[in-house]
C-alpha cells in the first residue's frame, strides 16, 4: 500500500516530521493543522508530496487535519505574542521558587490546551511548586520539559569559536552524535577549549568532515610507521590529510613528501624496510 506524505516542521530549524496528506491537496510552503502527541499544532510543509510503501514506515502516520485558515494563523501569531509574557512571568516564578534552572523557551499548542516550557539544568529539578504557580497564573495545562545543553544553545544562539553564528541557529535542524574519536581521527587538539562549542559539548562541525578523514586515513600511512621515500627510508612524524603530505624523519633530518612520492604498507614497521633502508635509518633493534 502506498502512502502520500509530506515533511512538516513546527519551527524554522526544528526536526522534520512526516504526516499523511489524507487526500488534502498540500504543497511545499503551506501552513497546515495537525494533531501531535502534544496536541493540535500548526506546522509548515517543507517538502513536496512523497509516496512511500508500508515497508518504509517506521511508525504509524498521522493525517493532516486541514490546511490552516486565517483563524488558525491569527491564533498561532497570538500564541507567539503571549509566549513573551509567559517567559517573563515564568522567570519571576523561577526566582521566587529558588530553582537552579535556565529558562529557554515556551510555546502554546494551537488550541491553547497546553503550555510547554523548555528549560536547561545541570541535574534533576523539583519543579512541582513552580508548576502549581504557573497553572494558577495561566489557567492551562503546564508541561515543563528539560532539554540538553545543545538544545539550549540552539534556542539562545550565539557566536561560535569560528567567529560565525552557531550552526544550530542557522541551518542544523537535527543534532548528530559527535565523539572524541572523530576529533582524534582529524588530528585535532584534544584541549576542551579548542573542540567545544558554546554549549560546552563537542563542536557539531567536527562531524562534517569525518567521512572524508576516514577515507584519507585509508590511503595515508600511519603515524610512527616507516615508509620509503626518494631520499630513503624514514619514520612518519606528522601527516597533513588535507594536502596529502607526510613529514618523514630520515636520520636526524625532517623531509616533507606528497603521498604519491612515498611507498608503504598498510601496517608499516621496520620489517617492511629493505636492509639498506634500515642501515640508513640506523634503527635500534
Amino acid at each position: 500500500m502506498q502512502h502520500s506524505v509530506v515533511a512538516i516542521q513546527f519551527n524554522r530549524l526544528g526536526k522534520k516530521y512526516y504526516f499523511e496528506t489524507a487526500n488534502i491537496d498540500v504543497k511545499n510552503g503551506d501552513k497546515v493543522v495537525v494533531e501531535t502527541a502534544r496536541g493540535v499544532e500548526l506546522g509548515f510543509v517543507v517538502s513536496d508530496i512523497m509516496h512511500i510503501g508500508n515497508d518504509e514506515l517506521v511508525s504509524p502516520l498521522k493525517p493532516i487535519v486541514r490546511i490552516a485558515n486565517e483563524h488558525d494563523v491569527n491564533k498561532y501569531e497570538e500564541n507567539l505574542e503571549k509566549a513573551v509574557r509567559v517567559l517573563e512571568k515564568t522567570a519571576e516564578l523561577i526566582i521566587k521558587n529558588r530553582l537552579e534552572m535556565k529558562l529557554l523557551n515556551c510555546e502554546y499548542t494551537l488550541d491553547r490546551a497546553k503550555l510547554i516550557i523548555y528549560f536547561n539544568a545541570e541535574g534533576r529539578v523539583d519543579f512541582r511548586e513552580l508548576v502549581k504557580d504557573l497553572a494558577n497564573e495561566f489557567h492551562v495545562r503546564i508541561e515543563l520539559r528539560q532539554v540538553g545543553t545543545r538544545d539550549g544553545a540552539k534556542v539562545l544562539g550565539g557566536i561560535g569559536p569560528c567567529g560565525r553564528q552557531t550552526c544550530c541557529t542557522t541551518f542544523l535542524n537535527e543534532f548528530r552524535p559527535v565523539s572524541i574519536k572523530m576529533a582524534k581521527n582529524q588530528n585535532l587538539s584534544l584541549n576542551p577549549n579548542n573542540i567545544s562549542g558554546i554549549c560546552g559539548k563537542l563542536l557539531c562541525c567536527i562531524n562534517y568532515e569525518d567521512d572524508q578523514y576516514k577515507e584519507l586515513r585509508n590511503i595515508m600511512p600511519k603515524m610512527d610507521s616507516y615508509v620509503k621515500t626518494p631520499e630513503g627510508g624514514g619514520k612518519v612524524t606528522s601527516i597533513n590529510f588535507i594536502l596529502k603530505q607526510v613529514s618523514v624523519r630520515i636520520k636526524d633530518t625532517q623531509h616533507t613528501f606528497h603521498l604519491d612520492e612515498i611507498e608503504f604498507k598498510e601496517k608499516a614497521s621496520q620489517e617492511n624496510l629493505d636492509v639498506d633502508d634500515k642501515e640508513l635509518l640506523n634503527l635500534e633493534e
